[in-house]
C-alpha cells in the first residue's frame, strides 16, 4: 500500500512541475496522466543567449551549469560569491540582517570606489519561488567583474541582495509555484512564519523586511528594483515591469514621471533589441476572461513599490511572465538589469533632483480609498494574447482554461481607479508612550518624532470605532475593518507622548501609518486589540436607568436605537445588548474601548 501511495504522489509531483521532471528516470507516470500540465510554450530565441556562458567556462554560474533547469541552494550561491569576490577587487559582500531562522543575510556591492557614489539597490526572492532576478544578477555580477562590462559601475555603484527570502528559499520543493514553468524545484512565498513580505514593508513584522529597511535607508538608492514572476493569464510577452500605480496613482509625481518618461521606453527598447517582448506589466481584471481589461490602480506602502513612492525612492516591479522557460526570464532580466544601470548611471542628476523634489513636497490630502472606473481610462490597441479554449473539468465541475499556445491579438481595455474616499491629513499625529510597538516602528522607518517633556493641553481629533469587524488572518496579523467616528475634543497629554509631525520629508508615509482611515495604517493591520477588549460591567439594574436617562436625553440615539430595534430581530430580542449597544453611546464611556489611542491634531 505505501509503494501504491508512493508511486500515486511521484506521478502527481509529475503532473504538476512539467516535462523537467518526466525526463528524469527515477520518476514513474501512471498511464494516462500528462507530463505537464503547462499549456504549451511559445517559440523564442533571442539576442541575450549570448550571454550564457560556455559549458566548459570557469565562471559557468549553477543555473547555466545545468542549462537553467535548476537553480542553486543559497550555500551555493554564497560560495560561488564568495570565489567572485576573491577573484575581483570590484565585488565585496557583506551582511545586513538575519532572517527568522537565524541565517544571515547577504548583500553584494559591485564598485568602482569613489564617495558619494549613487547606488542602484536590486533585490531577489522575496517571493522564493520566483527567483529569476538571483541568477541573472549573478550572471550579470560575473560579466562586471571579470567580463569587460565594469563600464557599468563608472557612475553608480550595485547593490545585490541575491535572497530576501532566505527562509523560504531553503524551503524547496517542486510543489511550490507550479505555474512557474521552472526552474524545477522552488521556494516558497513566505518567510518562516509564513509572512508575505512583500506585504510587510509598512508594518515591518518580519526580521528580513526591518533589516531592508534599514539598508534603504542607509543606501538611500536612486533606482529599487524588485525582481518577481507574474501569475494570472498566458500570453506573449516575457518580460514585464510596473511602477506604483502604473505611475499614473503615484503620491510622488517627479520620481513617477522619471520612470514613465525614462525607465519605460529606456528598459523597453533594450528588451526588444535582446529579442524580448515587454510590456507594462498586465494586472488582469479577471483571469477567466483576459479581454475585460487590464487595472491600474494605486499602492499602499505594505508593497516594495507602494513603499518606494512613499519614501520618495523611484521603484520597479518587475513581473516576469511564469509560462516562459526559466532560461528566458532569467536572460531577459539580465537585459533590464543592464539597461536600469545604464540608465541611472546617466540619469542620475535628474533622478536625485526628482526624489528631493518629492520630498520636499507636502501632500494637504492622501486617497484612502478607491473603485474601479465604470469606463476604461485608455486602451491597448493590440494586446499580445493567447489564445484558449474551455473544457468542463471532472474535478471542479465547470468550466476551465485550456491555453493553445497560439498567439493573438485583442483590443485591451485598462481599467483605472475612482476616488472613494480622500482624507485631510492634519498637521500631526500624537502616539502615547505606551504604545512601544507602533513607536519603535516610526523610528525604524526613520519617521521625525519629538517626544513632550511636559504635560499639553490641546484640543485634539478623537477617533472612535463603530462596528470594528475582525478580518480573515493572513501575514501573522489579524486585520480590523470598522467605521469611525471623528470628535473634536480638549485633551491633556501626558509627558512621554510622541509627537509626529506632518511637515517632513517622510510625511506622507506617517500618515499612510497613522491616519485611522488608511488600508496600511496600524489600526487596520490590527495593532490595537486591546482597544476591543469590553470594558468591566457594571450590574444591570444601573445600567439600564442611566441608558433609560440617555434615551431621554438624545433625541438622536432615540431614533437611532428604534431604527435597530425595527431592522434586527435578535438585537430587539436580547436585553444584554441594547444596554452594550446604549452604554458605547454614553459621553463618559471607557478611555479604551473601541477608541483609536492616537490623536490627531488638526491645528
Amino acid at each position: 500500500m505505501r509503494k501504491m501511495i508512493s508511486r500515486l504522489l511521484s506521478a502527481a509531483t509529475l503532473c504538476l512541475v512539467g516535462t523537467a521532471f518526466a525526463q528524469q528516470p527515477t520518476h514513474r507516470t501512471l498511464p494516462g496522466l500528462p507530463a505537464s500540465v503547462l499549456p504549451p510554450a511559445l517559440p523564442w530565441s533571442g539576442a541575450s543567449e549570448a550571454l550564457i556562458a560556455g559549458k566548459g567556462d570557469p565562471w559557468i554560474t549553477p543555473a547555466e551549469q545545468t542549462g537553467f533547469a535548476t537553480t542553486p541552494r543559497y550555500a551555493q550561491v554564497e560560495a560561488w560569491l564568495t570565489r567572485l569576490a576573491a577573484a575581483s577587487p570590484l565585488i565585496s559582500l557583506e551582511t545586513f540582517g538575519r532572517t527568522g531562522e537565524g541565517r544571515d543575510m547577504l548583500l553584494v556591492r559591485a564598485s568602482k570606489g569613489g564617495a558619494g557614489k549613487p547606488v542602484v539597490l536590486v533585490q531577489a526572492g522575496i517571493h522564493a519561488g520566483e527567483i529569476d532576478g538571483k541568477d541573472a544578477g549573478l550572471m550579470l555580477l560575473r560579466d562586471i567583474a571579470l567580463r569587460g562590462k565594469d563600464s557599468l559601475l563608472d557612475k553608480v555603484d550595485l547593490v545585490f541582495v541575491p535572497v530576501y527570502n532566505i527562509d523560504g528559499h531553503e524551503k524547496i520543493s517542486r510543489w511550490n509555484f507550479p505555474a512557474l514553468r521552472g526552474p524545477a524545484e522552488k521556494g516558497y512565498v513566505g518567510n518562516s512564519r509564513n509572512i508575505n513580505l512583500n506585504r510587510d514593508y509598512a508594518k515591518a513584522d518580519a526580521p528580513e523586511s526591518r533589516a531592508m529597511i534599514g539598508l534603504l535607508r542607509r543606501l538611500d538608492p536612486i533606482l529599487y528594483i524588485d525582481c518577481h514572476v507574474s501569475d494570472g493569464f498566458d500570453m506573449q510577452y516575457d518580460i514585464t515591469f510596473t511602477y506604483a500605480g502604473w505611475g499614473r496613482y503615484a503620491y510622488h509625481r517627479a520620481t513617477a514621471d522619471w520612470l514613465e518618461a525614462r525607465f519605460g521606453p529606456n528598459v523597453t527598447a533594450a528588451l526588444e533589441k535582446a529579442g524580448h517582448i515587454p510590456t507594462i506589466y498586465p494586472s488582469p481584471i479577471d483571469t477567466r476572461q483576459p479581454t475585460k481589461g487590464i487595472r491600474q490602480a494605486p499602492e499602499g506602502p505594505r508593497y516594495s513599490t507602494g513603499y518606494g513612492d512613499f519614501i520618495g525612492v523611484p521603484t520597479i516591479l518587475v513581473e516576469n511572465h511564469m509560462l516562459k522557460p526559466y532560461r528566458q526570464r532569467v536572460l531577459g532580466t539580465y537585459v533590464l538589469l543592464e539597461a536600469a544601470l545604464t540608465l541611472a548611471g546617466q540619469d542620475a542628476p535628474r533622478i536625485v533632483s526628482a526624489k528631493a523634489k518629492d520630498r520636499a513636497s507636502r501632500p494637504a490630502t492622501m486617497l484612502t480609498r478607491w473603485k474601479p472606473a465604470a469606463q476604461p481610462i485608455g486602451w491597448i490597441e493590440k494586446f499580445k494574447g493567447v489564445a484558449f479554449d474551455t473544457y468542463v473539468s471532472p474535478a471542479s465541475g465547470r468550466k476551465e482554461q485550456k491555453w493553445l499556445g497560439r498567439p493573438v491579438t485583442w483590443r485591451m481595455p485598462i481599467i483605472g481607479q475612482d476616488p472613494v474616499e480622500t482624507v485631510r491629513l492634519p498637521k500631526g499625529w500624537w502616539v502615547p508612550a505606551g504604545q512601544k510597538d507602533v513607536i519603535d516602528r516610526l523610528s525604524l522607518h526613520g519617521i521625525q518624532q519629538e517626544t513632550l517633556q511636559a504635560p499639553r493641553t490641546l484640543m485634539l481629533d478623537r477617533v472612535r470605532l463603530i462596528e470594528p469587524t475582525l478580518m480573515p488572518p493572513r501575514d501573522a496579523r489579524i486585520p480590523l475593518d470598522t467605521k469611525l467616528l471623528h470628535e473634536t475634543v480638549t485633551e491633556t497629554l501626558a509627558a512621554g507622548t510622541v509627537d509626529i509631525p506632518a511637515d517632513q520629508p517622510l510625511g506622507l508615509l506617517a500618515a499612510a501609518l497613522l491616519e485611522p482611515e488608511s488600508q496600511d495604517s496600524f489600526l487596520a493591520w490590527g495593532f490595537f486589540p486591546e482597544i476591543l477588549v469590553t470594558p468591566s460591567r457594571t450590574e444591570d439594574f444601573v445600567r439600564a436607568p442611566m441608558a433609560d436617562a440617555l434615551l431621554t436625553s438624545d433625541p438622536q440615539i432615540r431614533a437611532e436605537l428604534k431604527a435597530k430595534l425595527a431592522n434586527d430581530a435578535a438585537f430587539a430580542a436580547d436585553g444584554t445588548a441594547r444596554l452594550d449597544w446604549l452604554f458605547e453611546r454614553l459621553p463618559h464611556r471607557s478611555a479604551y474601548h473601541h477608541m483609536y489611542p492616537i490623536r490627531r491634531q488638526l491645528h
